[in-house]
């Protein structure tokens, strides 16, 4: 064997063994709660430390407000003044995301649900206006069912009902991948966040860049760990026979302009099969994320229903 190839298997060797240290390095990061959001605060909870933003009177009929996977608080920004007129709305960091704690392991809609839990049971609020966004949507259905006395109603904003409903595709799959996975979250710049994110709205939609900072503000575990412990949750029983046994009120928005949900309308349609009086809404002009592409219609869906 020559020269040059002991040489190049040497530097093959050596890259091998940078990528399995920064898997190890990267897979196992943990982070503190940390307030960044204006007017945020930390909760120390059993679940984790959660920041939290209360928002309009604390006698107002509660809302609670849950983001999307890889999302923040600021996500809701642009429903919160709205609702906050007549409500208290109270929004929630997940584990692993924004401000609120980011542990290894954990990242299971129960897990958060319970999360929430403990945030609305610390704040003594009870019978809420859940709404979730995404896996928001989940957590919301998972907390429906462990503690229902928490819950008045639930809002799931472009949140399909089982898996059936398509995918992320191979490149977007590459970061969930073992070691390679870990390589490109290390290495990972803006510009691809954000076009990442865009699969989020609408084709065209400007991403903000408080958006991109809120991935970045996440670890690697909390990034792969929490789509697949949703879709295990999904798996295991889907959403709407999930709400049909909790007996809870249903709304269920979807943008008509979706990237991620594979036929929005059929997901309305198996919501509205599925539960008994549930409420659909296909909201044009809007992608996955209604809230933050049409706060204002968002806002009054919510609204209207909680009135009902």
């Amino acid at each position: 064997m020559g020269r040059g190839w002991k040489i190049g298997l040497s530097a093959v060797a050596a890259a091998v063994v940078l990528l399995l240290v920064n898997a190890l390095i990267t897979g196992g990061e943990t982070k503190s709660a940390t307030v960044t959001e204006p007017g945020g605060r930390i909760l120390d909870l059993p679940a984790g430390e959660a920041q939290v933003v209360e928002r309009g009177p604390r006698n107002g009929p509660p809302i609670a407000l849950i983001h999307c996977f890889s999302c923040a608080i600021n996500w809701w920004d642009g429903v919160m003044p709205t609702l906050a007129r007549r409500h208290r709305v109270i929004a929630i960091d997940l584990l692993g995301h924004g401000g609120s704690e980011k542990p290894g392991s954990g990242y299971t809609p129960a897990n958060q649900a319970k999360l929430v839990a403990e945030v609305l049971q610390q704040m003594g609020v009870r019978d809420a206006g859940i709404v979730g966004h995404s896996l928001g949507g989940a957590v919301a259905v998972a907390l429906s069912e462990q503690d229902p006395q928490l819950v008045d109603r639930v809002t799931i904003v472009d949140m399909p009902p089982d898996n059936s409903y398509g995918d992320l595709g191979f490149i977007a799959g590459l970061a969930f991948q073992p070691v390679l996975g870990e390589a490109l979250w290390r290495i990972k710049p803006d510009f691809s966040v954000r076009e990442g994110l865009g699969v989020a709205f609408a084709p065209g939609f400007d991403v903000p860049d408080p958006f991109v900072e809120d991935v970045k503000q996440m670890t690697y575990s909390a990034y792969d760990e929490s789509p697949t412990h949703t879709e295990d949750f999904l798996a295991e029983r889907s959403l709407d026979r999930r709400m049909r046994a909790t007996g809870k009120p249903l709304l269920v928005l979807m943008g008509a302009e979706e990237q991620i949900v594979d036929d929005p309308q059929r997901a309305l349609t198996q919501y509205a099969d599925g539960v008994p009086g549930a409420q659909t809404r296909l909201i044009t002009g809007a992608g996955h994320s209604p809230n933050v592409e049409k706060p204002a219609e968002t806002a009054r869906l919510i609204l209207e229903f909680g009135s009902k």
